[in-house]
C-alpha cells in the first residue's frame, strides 16, 4: 500500500490548473518514486515542463512521456518523471517551475524519507577489491595505414611478377629466334617453299626473302659481315675466308652463290623474271650452300667455348639485373604513388605524425572508452581508462566533505591530463565553484606553472545540464625540468545541494591532435547520478 501525497494550485476556468503528487513519500536507498504533474490549459498554450537534473538533491532516472486527455477546448497534461536517491536521510523535493506561455507556475515542494538497507555481514562473505587488469593498448589508426601499404606492396608485387618474374609462353616468332643459326635458315627456307610468291609472280619478293635467309644466316653463323655487302663484295669475302682456312668452302659452292646473287640482283633491279624452274632450282642451291657452309665452318676450341659461355653467364646477369632494377623502381614507384596520394588526402603533417608516432596523435587514434567515474557519477569518453587516485581528505576539510573521489590519466610526452573528482558533502549545501576553482589554480602555481589567464562561461552539457567552464593558458613546467611549456586548461564544474563534479584538462598549446581529444571528450562529458 503506497503513500500519496497531493497538493494542488487552482485558479478560474480560464487560468491553468496545476497539481503535483507523489506515489511515495518513504523509499529505501536505490529504490524509486513517481513524481506526477497535472496541468489542465487551454488547447492553445504552451507548456514546458522541467528537465534534466532539477530535482537535486533527488535524481531523476527517467522522464516518461507526456501523457494528454482532451475535452472540448481544454487540454489535461500529466507529466511522471522517475526519481531516487542513494545516501539515506531526509530529502527535500524542490518546487518545480512549469512554463506556460512564457509565465512561471510552481508545484509544492514535498519531504521524502529514504532509509537505508541492512546488510547482514554475517551471512555473506565480504571480499577485498580486485586488482587492476592491464589491458593491452590498441592502435586502429596505425592499422588502416598498415593495411594500404601491405595493399600497395602486394599491388607492386603482382604486377612485378606478371610483367618481369612471371614465365610466359613463348610464341612462334621466339621459339624460332631461339633457334641455331643453321636450323633457323632451313626452316625459314622450307617455309618460302610454302609461299606463293612463285604462283603470283613475285620473283623480286621471293629471290628478296632467299638471299636474306643465306646472307642472314653466313652472318650469324660464319661471322660474315653479308647483310650490308654487295654481291661482289660478299663473294670477295668469302674466298678471303677460304684462303685463309677460315672456312673451307669449294670453288664449285662459291661459284653456285656467285650466279645466284646476281641473278637476285637482276630480278630486284632489273625486273628480270627467270623462269619457274630456276627459281626453285636456286631455292635447292641455297639450301645445299647453307649446309656445305655449316659443314665447312671449323669446330669452335675449347677456349672459345668457354668465352661463349662466360658470354653468355653475362648475359644472364645482366638479364637477372635488369628484372631486379625493373623491380625496386616499380616498387618505389608505387609507394611513392601510395606516399603522394596519402599526403594529398592527409596533409604531410599528418601522415608524417602518424609514421613517426606523435604521441598526441596516438592518443586520438586509439580505441577509445566510455566509462564513469565517481560518485555522483561523471560519464566521459577518454583515449585510456582514468585510473582511481588515492586522495586524502585534509583534517581541516573532514568537517565539511563527506568523500572525495578522484580519477586520472596523464601523457607526459604530450603533456595531456584528463581528471574527474565527485565530491560529497557532509550537509546538503551548495557547492562553491569559485573556492574550488581557486584552489585548482594555486595547485597550478605550486607545481610550477606561471601566467595563468582565466576565463569562465556557461557549458551545457548534451543532455541539457547546465555547469560552469572554466578555462584559459599558462605555461606549464615539464615534468623532471625547470623548462616551461605554453598550455591550456578546462575546468568544468556541476554540481547540487551536497555535492560537487569537476572534469579538468590540460595539454600543450599548438597541439592540434590534443585540442581534438579536448573538444570529444567536452562532446561526451555527462554528469549522472545514477549508478
Amino acid at each position: 500500500m503506497c503513500a500519496l501525497c497531493y497538493c494542488s494550485l487552482g485558479f478560474a476556468q480560464t487560468t491553468p490548473k496545476i497539481s503535483s503528487a507523489v506515489d511515495t513519500t518513504f523509499i529505501k536507498i536505490g529504490d524509486q518514486l513517481k513524481f506526477k504533474v497535472t496541468v489542465e490549459v487551454d488547447s492553445t498554450d504552451m507548456v514546458i515542463f522541467p528537465e534534466g537534473q532539477t530535482f537535486s538533491p533527488l535524481e531523476t532516472v527517467e522522464a516518461f512521456a507526456t501523457d494528454t486527455t482532451r475535452k472540448k477546448d481544454r487540454i489535461t497534461l500529466l507529466k511522471t518523471y522517475a526519481l531516487t536517491q542513494f545516501d539515506s536521510g531526509s530529502y527535500k523535493l524542490p518546487a518545480q517551475r512549469i512554463d506556460i506561455n512564457g509565465k512561471g507556475y510552481f508545484t509544492d515542494s514535498l519531504l521524502i524519507n529514504v532509509a537505508t538497507v541492512p546488510v547482514d555481514t554475517m551471512a555473506q562473505k565480504m571480499y577485498d577489491i580486485k586488482p587492476l587488469i592491464q589491458v593491452e593498448k590498441t592502435n586502429p589508426g596505425w592499422w588502416k595505414i598498415l593495411l594500404v601499404i601491405l595493399a600497395v606492396l602486394a599491388l607492386a608485387a603482382a604486377l612485378l611478377y606478371w610483367f618481369v618474374f612471371r614465365k610466359k609462353p613463348l610464341t612462334n616468332a621466339e621459339k624460332e629466334a631461339l633457334l641455331p643459326p643453321y636450323d633457323r635458315a632451313l626452316l625459314e627456307l622450307k617455309k618460302l617453299d610454302n609461299s606463293k610468291y612463285l604462283i603470283q609472280d613475285e620473283y623480286k619478293q621471293y629471290y628478296s626473302e632467299l638471299t636474306d635467309i643465306v646472307r642472314s644466316y653466313l652472318e650469324e653463323d660464319a661471322n660474315v659481315s653479308a647483310m650490308e655487302s654487295t654481291t661482289d663484295e660478299l663473294i670477295d669475302k668469302l674466298e678471303l675466308l677460304k684462303d685463309a682456312g677460315e672456312l673451307e668452302l669449294d670453288k664449285d659452292t662459291i661459284n653456285q652463290f656467285k650466279n645466284i646473287l646476281r641473278t637476285a640482283d637482276l630480278v630486284k633491279f632489273a625486273k628480270s623474271k627467270p623462269p619457274t624452274n630456276v627459281a626453285l632450282q636456286d631455292r635447292k642451291v641455297v639450301e645445299h650452300i647453307v649446309v656445305k657452309t655449316h659443314e665447312a665452318i671449323p669446330e669452335p676450341t675449347l677456349e672459345e667455348l668457354m668465352a661463349q659461355e662466360e658470354y653468355q653467364n653475362e648475359l644472364a646477369r645482366k638479364r637477372e639485373k635488369k628484372k631486379w632494377v625493373i623491380a625496386g623502381t616499380t616498387a618505389i614507384g608505387l609507394l611513392l604513388i601510395a606516399g603522394i596520394a596519402l599526403i594529398g588526402y592527409y596533409g604531410p603533417v599528418k601522415v608524417w605524425d602518424t609514421i613517426s608516432g606523435h604521441p598526441s596523435k596516438l592518443l586520438l587514434d586509439n580505441e577509445w572508452v566510455a566509462s564513469s567515474y565517481g560518485y555522483p557519477p561523471i560519464s566521459l569518453e577518454s583515449p585510456e581508462v582514468l585510473v582511481r587516485q588515492e586522495v586524502e581528505i585534509p583534517a581541516e576539510a573532514k568537517a565539511n566533505i563527506k568523500d572525495l573521489q578522484t580519477f586520472l590519466f596523464r601523457e607526459d610526452k604530450s603533456f595531456l591530463t584528463l581528471a574527474t573528482t565527485s565530491t560529497t558533502f557532509t550537509q546538503p549545501v551548495e557547492p562553491d565553484f569559485e573556492k574550488t576553482i581557486d584552489q585548482l589554480l594555486r595547485n597550478f602555481e605550486a607545481k610550477g606553472a606561471k601566467n595563468i589567464i582565466t576565463k569562465q562561461e556557461e557549458f551545457v552539457t548534451v543532455s541539457g545540464v547546465k555547469g560552469l567552464k572554466t578555462y584559459g593558458s599558462a605555461k606549464f613546467k615539464v615534468p623532471d625540468s625547470e623548462e616551461l611549456v605554453k598550455g591550456k586548461y578546462a575546468i568544468l564544474s556541476f554540481g547540487g545541494k551536497g555535492f560537487q563534479q569537476q572534469v579538468l584538462l590540460t595539454w600543450e598549446d599548438g597541439d592540434t591532435y590534443a585540442e581534438e581529444i579536448f573538444n570529444r571528450v567536452l562532446s561526451t562529458v555527462e554528469v549522472k547520478t545514477e549508478v
